[in-house]
């Protein structure tokens, strides 16, 4: 294991080169605007994230498919989308030598509801989540629409893309046993459940060629009984240390209904710090930790000890977008997380992703405001550019 300062600049395998080692990991911004472009909004958004001095920005749940989109507020990078957005969002969240990625997303069996018709690696029929099962040739199709967004996002100005595979996700699901119950070549044993994600990761690299930066977020635990565990994910962390991957992004959890979030639940560190040092010992990858950061200290630690390479922050970078240089600085060591009390489920993601709204618009306070009114504000956006999505693409 290799130590390294926060503010040491990072050489990927492909050559591209990461300024320090604050990334802000994907979340789910749902600031598109209906038709799966970005708005204005969402591109100053990505605008004030460059310009507070992080070395990477990962725009969360990309689609390159209208029908399996995680939220009616996700972007579509396909053939038929308007360049012209795209090609800005990537210019402006490029400045100050910050990097940009689409997050190559595919929700799957989690596809929202109303725009979707949810299909997964087997069929399911479970309070609040059903779907239909892929037709092995729908899943053939997927590293080739991965592969095509791919050589989109390098066409308009990205200078790689973050490969999905976790949080309960198509690629998430076809590694967990309790969502793919499949008896073909991509179920039963880890090695077919990890399939499509390694024939995803070499179609992107065929599309996009050696010098794009190619990542993967991986779960370390599905934090599910019956879901993936730590012992098959280091087998598809030493599986993954064989092809071409520029960065290994650490994560975990699910976005199964009812399943507890990682990020709620109030830990005073990184969550999957036990789990990177085991990963160390099966990959010579860049490793990328996500999740559960709460102050420079803490980052500083995991970097200096060698156990990642990459810290991801995500709710820490929607408190302050200019985190990266207040550290840099020496200011706002311990960002000042909220703290909230029986909050309604979804409650508190709704409040930070409006709260990343109010920074697309440049009005963003350090005021708390209410969590109820934040996830009515939330659950309103979602209807109307549902409407929005199923007019412009038509129902599945």
């Amino acid at each position: 294991m290799q130590s390294a300062n926060l503010f040491d600049p990072l050489t990927l395998p492909c050559g591209v080169v990461l300024k320090c080692r604050i990334a802000k990991s994907a979340m789910s911004d749902s600031l598109g605007d209906g038709t799966g472009h970005p708005t204005e909004d969402q591109i100053r958004l990505y605008q004030r994230w460059a310009k507070g001095g992080t070395a990477l920005s990962i725009i969360g749940e990309v689609q390159g498919h209208p029908g399996y989109a995680e939220k009616p507020g996700n972007l579509l990078l396909n053939p038929n989308a308007d360049p012209a957005p795209f090609r800005e969002l990537a210019r402006k969240g490029s400045a100050n030598d910050t990097r940009i990625w689409p997050q190559l997303g595919h929700a799957g069996a989690l596809a929202h509801a109303p725009t979707s018709t949810p299909r997964g690696p087997s069929a399911l029929d479970l309070p609040g989540l059903r779907c239909a099962e892929m037709s092995l040739a729908e899943i053939r199709r997927v590293p080739e629409d991965f592969a095509r967004t791919t050589r989109l996002a390098r066409d308009y100005g990205f200078s790689g893309v973050q490969i999905h595979a976790a949080h309960g996700f198509l690629l998430s699901q076809f590694l967990s046993p309790l969502f793919n119950r499949r008896t073909d070549e991509y179920g039963g044993s880890i090695e077919n459940r990890m399939r499509l994600l390694l024939e995803s990761v070499n179609a992107c690299r065929e599309a996009a060629g050696p010098d794009f930066a190619i990542a993967v977020k991986l779960n370390a635990s599905d934090m599910l009984e019956g879901g993936l565990e730590e012992a098959d994910s280091l087998a598809v962390v030493a599986a993954l240390d064989r092809t071409s991957i520029d960065l290994l992004d650490i994560s975990g959890g699910t976005y199964f209904p009812g399943a507890k979030s990682a990020a709620d639940g109030g830990g005073k560190g990184p969550y999957f710090l036990g789990f990177a040092r085991r990963a160390r010992l099966e990959t010579t990858k860049p490793l990328m930790l996500t999740g559960g950061f709460k102050s420079y200290h803490q980052v500083e630690e995991t970097l200096a000890d060698g156990v990642a390479d990459m810290a991801g922050l995500a709710r820490a970078m929607v408190l302050n977008p200019a985190l990266p240089d207040d550290w840099r600085a020496g200011r706002s060591l311990v960002p000042a997380f909220p703290r909230f009390t029986s909050a309604p489920e979804g409650g508190i993601t709704a409040w930070y992703t409006m709260r990343l709204t109010e920074i697309g618009q440049d009005r963003d306070t350090s005021e708390i405001g209410d969590l109820d009114q934040a996830l009515r504000d939330y659950e309103t956006r979602d209807a109307e550019r549902s409407e929005i999505w199923s007019r412009h693409f038509g129902h599945p």
